[in-house]
């Protein structure tokens, strides 16, 4: 497992989110100003400093729960509020969009080209907000500083972390089942020909050496694909062409999305599984999103302000069946752990914990087990 893998899922997942809201903001007629207040409030969120900070750390990924609430929490960042089925939506759309760049990234390494493509789109947003932009770009500089110079096997690390993360997710979505590009049972289909990956050949040899390196046979076989070479790579750089359209906005042009979940019954097993035999740390790991979301400028309230309703479903009647069939395991369970049991595992997550600058947490509530939201609430 890679410790460096956070940063590139939390962006490209936010860059994934964004595309979602503005094409639905868009599609819902949202007047000018109340949508451009919605994507500059979650972007000057999103790339909060203090937060970025964190995050950068090297550090093993949150689990898929912990993750969601930050998104969550991102989403109402703003005057915009979700209902939980447009929420769930909007969470599988990401996680699905995402899931298909990184199992179809030519190299290892080009899933910093992806990332790359969805800060360059973040940007667009916020052309004329200067002070968000710096935001945005003080980011991109560290992921740079981060990963350039990071090795082929590095790389494939963090590929693998992510895959492992996305393990087991198999949501159908409107747009890739009609593009072919994922089937009925929610596996991705993934291509046998296009661009070879950078710095590669187009198959077709097979080329034996011997012990001193030099090349003494060659052998032609039949590879059965169509194949092209790159006119070249993409740039690493700030500014560039990046050469590469995964993690492009796919909705810029507009189109219904709906999302199936593939074997719910299966999921829904595993869901239940996972929250009620969750990871010995965390609770540990839950006290301290609460504190790093603390550091996150959120609206409680909307103020003067009207906010709105955003409804990432056709209509709203198809999303009160989507409240209907939702299953109540996976939105009222709450984790319950005894973590006291290994003293000196404890004592060193609370050294580790005192080394985070973050916002001072309330002493009211310290009883085990709290939920995450309720501890995010007092903050």
């Amino acid at each position: 497992m890679s410790m460096r893998t956070l940063p590139l899922l939390f962006v490209n997942l936010g860059g994934e989110m964004l595309y979602i809201l503005d094409q639905r903001l868009r599609a819902q007629s949202i007047p000018g100003e109340k949508a451009h207040k919605v994507m500059n409030d979650i972007i000057t969120t999103m790339f909060n400093e203090k937060f970025m900070e964190e995050l950068f750390k090297p550090q093993e990924l949150y689990t898929r729960k912990a993750l969601r609430t930050v998104f969550e929490r991102l989403a109402h960042a703003s005057i915009m509020r979700l209902n939980p089925p447009s929420m769930d939506k909007l969470y599988d759309l990401m996680t699905m969009a995402f899931k298909h760049q990184v199992l179809l990234c030519p190299r290892p390494k080009d899933i910093l080209l992806v990332t790359f493509n969805h800060l360059d789109t973040i940007k667009d947003f916020i052309q004329d907000s200067p002070r968000i932009m710096n935001q945005v770009d003080e980011t991109f500089r560290q992921i740079i500083d981060t990963y350039n110079h990071l090795s082929p096997g590095e790389f494939q690390l963090i590929r693998q972390t992510l895959l492992i993360f996305f393990q087991d997710i198999h949501i159908r979505v409107s747009i890739f089942l009609k593009d072919k590009v994922q089937n009925s049972n929610g596996h991705f289909v993934l291509p046998t020909s296009g661009q070879v990956p950078w710095g590669t050949e187009i198959p077709g040899h097979i080329r034996l050496f011997n012990r001193k390196g030099d090349e003494i046979k060659r052998i032609e076989f039949v590879h059965g694909g169509s194949y092209q070479l790159p006119h070249r790579e993409g740039s690493f750089e700030l500014y560039g062409d990046r050469c590469l359209k995964l993690g492009t906005n796919m909705y810029s042009v507009s189109r219904p999305v709906e999302t199936h979940i593939s074997g719910a019954t299966k999921n829904l097993a595993s869901h239940i599984k996972e929250k009620a035999a969750p990871n010995p740390l965390a609770k540990e790991e839950l006290n301290f999103l609460a504190r790093l979301m603390g550091g996150l400028e959120m609206k409680k309230s909307l103020g003067s302000e009207a906010g709105f309703r955003l409804n990432l479903f056709t209509t709203d009647e198809e999303e009160e069946h989507a409240a209907q069939i939702h299953p109540e395991e996976l939105s009222c369970q709450v984790i319950s752990i005894q973590a006291d049991k290994d003293q000196q595992r404890n004592e060193e997550l609370t050294r580790i914990m005192g080394e985070f600058d973050v916002a001072e947490q309330p002493s009211q509530s310290t009883s085990k087990g709290n939920d995450l939201l309720a501890m995010m609430d007092e903050l």
